[in-house]
């Protein structure tokens, strides 16, 4: 790879010194001609090196880099669907990223591309308005040596083949007519293991450990809406069907990672709200307590209103389930959900279900809905699972019109689920993976390193791409994992 040469730089002479000719008044109409033609070229030139080097900053282009890349990723997540615009370049052959405003921009929409499973066609509404936040964000002519991807991730893992190719087929006609560079396989859904490398590759991009000691690197435990992913090195053997191994400069990394798909958070409610129906079934009155809701509250009140599209039939309950929020019974009831199936385990460790799950070793980052549940009642980074538990427990015992009050700004449909997610996260974190409630070598954030970084695995999907080895970098052969 040859490196990239230096932007054209034009020098300025000041003002006290001479210029390299002499006007004179004997000389002709012509040498003026070539003085007023050189001043011409001189700013000329400027206004080329101004608008050349181009970067992402709220719809402004400006830099001094010289000859930025650029790539698009959409993610399509079971929540809703965000486009990356990345902004990069190339010092001494090595690829510069800078997530920072200039160069990296974001924008997501609701609901994610598995809510339209019953009409596919209604997908392109949102990647279209997705393709033209990325077309402000590049310059024009760039447009067709910057490549675009779509990344599908739980929500759309959980759909039938035949359903998944037709959105993805909806997207692909979208992004063939966007006017960047496109192939169909490039729209695809990921596997939960690869989104655990790259949410791993982001982190320890951001935190300086990546192209370092493998123990010395940071896991990842992340909660999304349909899936959750543990993703760290071990140094237990692994089975091979969960080990996964990738190189970073002149490091190679072998890392356990697993998606629990249909354990994210919202899929995880939805099981549990089904489970409590079914019983109810078997009761005299008809009627079972939810110990995940608050009392109080009204089930079919908002359910059309849910962006996730799991709870979007939440009126069905009304009738078979009354809102009991009880924290401790949340807590058992959400252990039960983790350890169904766990009886098939055929692995010494299956921390949840009959998955193996090596025990947790070095420091890990808490990421996604663990990250929102921990912001939301405001707990200390360091030790926060233990002080989930007595804000949990408040939180749940309290009447849903008293909540309601005291938090006006929130959203229903994330304040319905602070209960469930505060019990979810301590039975899965600690009662599951068996992470000490005192340990503070997990912490949960959203962001990470000096500078800030977002913890997205779509940044680390990018990284991967334009470090791997058999990258051109001019996008003509680049692969993610997934393909």
């Amino acid at each position: 790879m040859t490196p990239e040469t230096d932007a054209l730089k034009v020098q300025i002479l000041p003002k006290h010194q001479s210029l390299p000719y002499t006007v004179t008044k004997a000389k002709s109409k012509s040498l003026i001609l070539l003085v007023v033609v050189s001043v011409t070229i001189t700013l000329g030139l400027l206004l080329y090196v101004f608008n050349s080097n181009s970067v992402i900053s709220s719809g402004s282009l400006l830099s001094r880099r010289c000859k930025l890349r650029y790539s698009v990723l959409i993610d399509a997540g079971s929540s809703g669907t965000r486009v990356h615009v990345f902004g990069y370049w190339f010092e001494s052959g090595k690829p510069v990223f800078d997530f920072g405003e200039k160069h990296y921009a974001n924008l997501k929409l609701t609901p994610g591309l598995s809510s339209y499973a019953d009409n596919p066609e209604g997908a392109s509404v949102s990647v279209t308005k997705l393709v033209e936040f990325a077309k402000q964000r590049i310059p024009k002519r760039m447009f067709r040596r910057s490549d675009i991807r779509l990344m599908a991730t739980a929500g759309m893992r959980l759909l039938e083949v035949p359903v998944q190719e037709q959105i993805l087929e909806v997207t692909r006609r979208v992004l063939r007519s966007s006017g960047f560079m496109f192939r169909d396989e490039w729209a695809n859904v990921i596997s939960g293991s690869d989104e655990g490398i790259y949410s791993w590759i982001t982190a320890n991009y951001a935190l300086g450990s990546l192209g370092t000691d493998p123990l010395e690197t940071t896991g990842i435990v992340e909660l999304g809406g349909a899936s959750a992913q543990v993703t760290f090195v071990s140094s237990e053997h692994v089975p091979p069907e969960y080990s996964r191994t990738i190189a970073y400069g002149n490091i190679s990394y072998t890392i356990y990672s697993h998606s629990f798909l249909d354990y994210g958070k919202d899929a995880a409610l939805k099981k549990l709200l089904e489970k409590l129906q079914n019983s109810a079934n078997s009761t005299v009155d008809g009627v079972v307590e939810d110990p995940c809701t608050p009392k109080g509250y009204i089930y079919d009140t908002n359910s059309k209103n849910y962006s996730s599209g799991f709870l979007a039939d939440e009126s069905k309950l009304k009738g078979s389930l009354q809102a009991a929020g009880n924290f401790s019974k949340c807590r058992s009831a959400t252990f039960a959900l983790l350890k169904e199936g766990k009886e098939n385990c055929l692995y010494e460790h299956c921390s949840i279900g009959s998955t193996f799950t090596p025990d947790l070793q070095g420091s890990f980052l808490a990421t996604a809905s663990f990250y929102y549940t921990a912001k939301f009642f405001e707990l200390e980074e360091k030790g926060w699972l233990s002080e989930l538990i007595p804000a949990g427990k408040r939180y749940c015992g309290e009447e849903w019109s008293k909540l309601i009050l005291e938090y006006p700004t929130t959203d229903e449909e994330y304040l319905r689920g602070y209960c469930f997610s505060a019990a979810y996260t301590i039975s899965m974190l600690h009662d599951s993976l068996g992470i000490a409630l005192d340990d503070e070598s997990i912490t949960y954030a959203s962001k990470a390193g000096e500078k800030h970084i977002p913890l997205d695995w779509a940044l680390g999907a990018f990284i991967l791409d334009v470090v791997t080895p058999n990258s051109d970098y001019n996008g003509k052969s680049r692969k993610y994992l997934g393909f």
